[in-house]
């Protein structure tokens, strides 16, 4: 009986819906829009944690940064006193060049970014990346050069002011012009082109377009780069495990700045993996809050709900008077009506679930993301749509199941 009921709702839900196609439409285009925003986001949210990992993953799983803090567990405090590795002296490039006599290490690339006004005669990118790097920088950075050549030791060591520019700001700078050997200028100091660096299969190609590769020490000299905040990426021996590098690593480290044994570190040692969490943090923040606005979508179609559930209880109130004087029951004309409501925001949740879907396709075709839905979208999806449902639904049913079958068979 109880199976019978809800095909019965279900039939009912989409008579309703077929009836009254103009305000139905009004009803679930809430839930399809809260709904939809909920796939949407969690494909692009998924495709962007996949294509963090994987950049993570081939800038080397076993590798990591040596830095003056780790900024994963900062905290912004009213403290005064400053903060708290304030009395934490900066990494020093001549700790980088200790390091790399390690037997489990096989490169520590000294690391400084900043971002400035980049010229080329009449083209101007007004904020654009400036990655001040070693000469070993392509170890941690997803893709090739596709024109001219990557700086040298000797320019590093000479302080020499060459670039590699992204792609994409070649194109903009130079359009169909050859790059390599023209002069652009940094923050107002000239830079020689000497390669063209394609970011191809990288997640932050889209992010972070224009951008320029130069010697930290040409950053240093001419560009006025902060030195207290220089990084060093440290690249495992492929006989080394990324324990045996960090040990060692802390070990010499210690050593260097003459540190006791009671005292502890300086200096923050700070893992790939650590990355994608302080990442995966901040996606879920984002999450977080289009969840928030999809949900006034829902609040939006679950008063539409409301509305013509109320309309459909009055329309059929003889009906419903005819059931009770047959022997239905309160609970069976409640569920009835529940059942009802939630079909019809099933039916909006999965009009949204495919625009949503296509919304996912349209980013997966159109950029590097590799966007896709994951299922616990899919059920959470679904599940606010029947929740919404039933929880708008309820009066309306809780009305009808009340109903006075004399009075309800009266009514005109």
């Amino acid at each position: 009986m109880r199976l019978e009921s809800l095909r019965e709702g279900a039939v009912l839900a989409i008579d309703q819906l077929r009836e009254n196609k103009f305000r139905s439409t009004l009803t679930i285009l809430g839930i399809v829009v809260g709904v939809a925003t909920v796939m949407a986001m969690s494909a692009v949210i998924a495709g962007v944690r996949t294509s963090i990992t994987n950049e993570l993953a081939s800038a080397g799983p076993n590798n990591f940064m040596v830095a003056r803090f780790n900024w994963n567990s900062v905290r912004i405090s009213g403290d005064h006193n400053g903060p708290p590795w304030g009395n934490n002296p900066p990494v020093s490039p001549d700790e980088g060049v200790q390091l790399e006599k390690l037997p489990s290490v096989r490169r520590a690339i000294v690391g400084l970014d900043g971002n400035g006004e980049i010229v080329y005669q009449h083209e101007r990118i007004p904020s654009a990346q400036i990655w001040g790097r070693g000469d070993g920088w392509h170890y941690f950075t997803t893709g090739k050069i596709i024109a001219g050549h990557n700086y040298l030791p000797s320019d590093v060591s000479g302080s020499r002011a060459v670039a590699v520019i992204t792609k994409p700001l070649a194109e903009k700078l130079f359009g169909t012009l050859d790059p390599i050997n023209r002069t652009i200028r940094l923050r107002g100091k000239p830079f020689v082109v000497i390669g063209v660096f394609d970011m191809t299969g990288n997640v932050f190609a889209n992010l972070v377009k224009y951008g320029a590769f130069v010697p930290h020490t040409a950053a240093l000299k001419y560009l006025d780069f902060d030195d207290e905040m220089l990084n060093l990426f440290v690249v495992t021996a492929q006989n080394a495990t990324q324990d045996e590098a960090m040990n060692e690593v802390m070990t010499r480290m210690r050593i260097l700045r003459r540190l006791h044994p009671g005292d502890p570190n300086n200096f923050e040692l700070i893992r790939q993996e650590e990355m994608a969490k302080t990442f995966t943090k901040v996606t879920n923040v984002f999450f977080l809050v289009m969840l928030a606005l999809s949900s006034v979508a829902l609040m939006v179609g679950g008063v539409g709900v409301v509305a013509i559930m109320m309309i459909a209880v009055t329309e059929r109130t003889r009906e419903i008077g005819v059931r009770k004087a047959l022997g239905a029951t309160k609970n069976e004309i409640l569920w009835q009506f529940l059942f009802e409501s939630a079909t019809v925001t099933f039916i909006g949740g999965a009009i949204g679930m495919v625009i949503g879907g296509a919304l996912a396709l349209i980013v997966h075709w159109l950029t590097p993301l590799p966007a896709y839905v994951p299922l616990g979208a899919v059920l959470a999806a679904l599940g606010m749509a029947i929740v919404a449902g039933i929880l708008f639904g309820l009066w309306p049913a809780w009305r009808a199941a009340r109903m006075d079958p004399v009075v309800a068979l009266r009514y005109e």
